[in-house]
């Protein structure tokens, strides 16, 4: 039968699928929409299913706070260009509120939750996008606290989620943008564990110009060395971002304690896509 370009307009409105792809589903299911809806379905997860080996190093990290719980995940796709697109960016925000709702002990726990917005699993709603967007899309961590939550997401790319004693909101936000902007490591110096210091120490030991120092001067040179290197490693320690004369410690005494803070860059230590855009669109017209 003949398949209309009326037909082929509703199926991609209701799905989101390509021409091409719309007009064989039609041609599969002789016409009938919804049957030609449930052959995407199908076909989609499919292709989902394939687009699982390849590289995901793009996403966005993205908060949610309620109350006394926050939460912070990270959500992996193959390009920046999905990276912002809005359905993807809505799921990522709709992952993180999960998160913060469910309490899941891990990715597995998660994936298989009932999604609170749309009732299906979150594995299958991950898929569905996936057939939609035609990118892998993967959960690659999350993060949970309660207590009195803060956060900042500096443009998806970089993720903090603090928790402290007390909610002060205004040294939070400057807490977290000072975390964002400075990286630390550790909370305060007694976090820090004995191997990062017998590593710093080894190092620095090691240096030629300490090479023809007595051994008891080389200890004493190290150990400064060391505890400068672990200042800089310790939120407590640094220098406050919008004011350097004091610390983050003066910035929070007497208003609040930091019980602990997670700082996430989008995609480190994941595998990178090296292809260009030219390449990546050649790629595709081969397919």
């Amino acid at each position: 039968m003949e398949i209309t370009a009326a037909q082929v307009k509703e199926l991609r409105e209701k799905t989101g699928a390509g021409i091409m792809d719309a007009k064989k589903a039609l041609t599969e299911a002789q016409g009938d929409m919804e049957k030609a809806m449930e052959v995407l379905r199908q076909k989609g997860i499919a292709s989902a299913d394939k687009k699982m080996g390849r590289i995901a190093a793009e996403g966005l990290i993205a908060s949610f706070v309620d109350g006394n719980v926050g939460a912070m995940i990270e959500v992996n796709c193959e390009t920046d260009f999905v990276a912002k697109n809005e359905e993807f960016k809505e799921l990522v925000q709709n992952l993180a509120k999960q998160v913060a709702k469910v309490n899941p002990a891990d990715v597995d726990a998660l994936l298989g939750s009932t999604c609170e917005c749309c009732g299906k699993k979150i594995e299958d709603a991950i898929k569905e996008k996936i057939a939609k967007i035609g990118e892998k899309i993967t959960v690659r961590r999350f993060v949970r606290v309660e207590g009195n939550p803060s956060t900042y997401i500096h443009n998806g790319k970089i993720g903090v989620l603090l928790n402290t004693d007390k909610a002060v909101e205004e040294v939070q936000k400057d807490v977290c943008l000072h975390i964002a902007s400075s990286a630390p490591e550790f909370v305060s110096r007694k976090d820090v564990p004995q191997e990062v210091i017998d590593e710093e120490t080894r190092i620095e030991m090691g240096k030629e110009d300490l090479a023809k120092k007595p051994e008891n001067i080389r200890a004493k040179i190290v150990e400064g060395r060391v505890n400068k290197i672990m200042s800089h490693r310790c939120l407590l320690e640094q220098p406050f971002i919008k004011n350097p004369d004091q610390t983050i410690q003066d910035l929070i005494n007497g208003k609040m304690e930091i019980k602990s803070f997670t700082r996430w860059v989008l995609g480190e230590g994941l595998e990178k896509r090296n292809e260009n855009f030219a390449e990546e669109v050649a790629n595709q017209m081969k397919k």
